[in-house]
Parts: structure tokens; C-alpha cells; sequence
């Protein structure tokens, strides 16, 4: 009884600190890696309250962040754009940051609107493996040549969207981005648009 229990505890640690801490510093580091130049436009799909886009803002004074979501209070609680707008404020970007209502699977956008294009642990959340392909597929459409997608999503979800694009790299993003432990670990796809 008292491995199970300390077993739960540590569970319940390695999850606070992958939310609270781990997350957000892997995602920092994963743009500094993209080579942003700061005058970019990039796309944050399930953007939620906006961890990731106000990173990628941060990095883009003159560019532009926009973070489309369905607003769901399943998949995150206190998902509303207006939190996400307020966070974006709070971080000093919110001039440079832009929130919309869109479904993933079929984006709002023109072809080649974004120079980035990433995601979060929210592509898993679209409930059929067909219309999770779709929202990959949208992703790549959006993007110009030579553009980028990052996404962080659990490991058997990242290999299938990698597959299914037939390109990428995938890399496993150790601790820091677990939730409970190694068996809920969260791998990287990084994948560039044929020019």
C-alpha cells in the first residue's frame, strides 16, 4: 500500500511540475531552436489560454501570433478568449497577438498564410484519427513554403501524424514534459513544407 501511494505522489508531482514549470520551458527552448527572426506570422492550434502562443509572441516584435481554439471547457478549464487576450496583455504582447474561433480540421486561413504553425497537446483532443489527420493536413496547408510545424503531442499521436505526412522528425521531450510519468510522455514532430 505504501508503494502505491508514494507511487501516486510522485505521479502527482511530476504532473504539477510538467504544468506549472517543465512545459513552458520546453516550449521556450523549442522556438529559440525554430530561428525565428521576429518579424514571422505563426498559428497556435488549441491555443488555450495562450502558454505557447505569448511565448511565440514574445519572440516576434514585429510579427504577428494568432491562436485559433474552440474555447471547451473539457479540454482545459477556464478556456475563454478573454482569458487568453487578458494573459496575452498581462505578458506585454498583446498588441502583436490575435485569438480566434476556428476549428483545426478546417482552418479559416488562405494557403500560405503562416511562417510557423504549432500545437500543443491539442490535436489528440479531436476525437476521430480521420479529422485528427485533417487538422495536420490544415496545418501544412496554411503554412507557406518552407514553413514550420512543431507540435508536442503523446508519443503514439506524434508517430501517426508524422506517418501520415510522411515527413518530420520526432523526438521525445523527457521529463519535463511528462504527465504522471514516462508512459504519458510528450514527443516533438518537426516538420518543413516542401517549397
Amino acid at each position: 500500500m505504501a508503494t502505491a501511494g508514494t507511487a501516486l505522489f510522485a505521479s502527482t508531482g511530476i504532473y504539477l511540475h510538467t504544468t506549472l514549470h517543465g512545459k513552458l520551458r520546453i516550449w521556450r527552448r523549442e522556438l529559440d531552436q525554430v530561428g525565428l527572426k521576429g518579424d514571422e506570422r505563426l498559428l497556435d492550434l488549441g491555443c488555450g489560454r495562450g502558454a505557447v502562443l505569448i511565448e511565440a509572441a514574445r519572440r516576434l516584435p514585429t510579427g504577428h501570433a494568432v491562436g485559433v481554439d474552440l474555447w471547451s471547457g473539457k479540454d482545459q478549464s477556464g478556456n475563454r478568449p478573454e482569458v487568453t487576450l487578458a494573459n496575452a496583455a498581462a505578458a506585454g504582447v498583446a498588441d502583436r497577438v490575435e485569438v480566434q474561433t476556428a476549428d483545426m480540421t478546417a482552418l479559416p486561413f488562405a494557403d500560405g498564410s503562416f511562417d510557423v504553425v504549432t500545437s500543443a497537446l491539442a490535436i489528440h483532443n479531436i476525437p476521430s484519427t480521420e479529422a485528427r489527420y485533417r487538422a495536420v493536413d490544415e496545418a501544412m496547408r496554411v503554412l507557406r513554403p518552407g514553413g514550420q510545424l512543431i507540435v508536442a503531442d503523446f508519443w503514439p499521436m506524434a508517430r501517426k501524424y508524422a506517418a501520415h505526412l510522411g515527413q518530420g522528425t520526432l523526438r521525445g521531450l523527457g521529463p519535463g514534459y511528462w504527465y504522471g510519468g514516462p508512459w504519458l510522455g510528450v514527443t516533438l514532430l518537426h516538420a518543413v513544407k516542401g517549397r
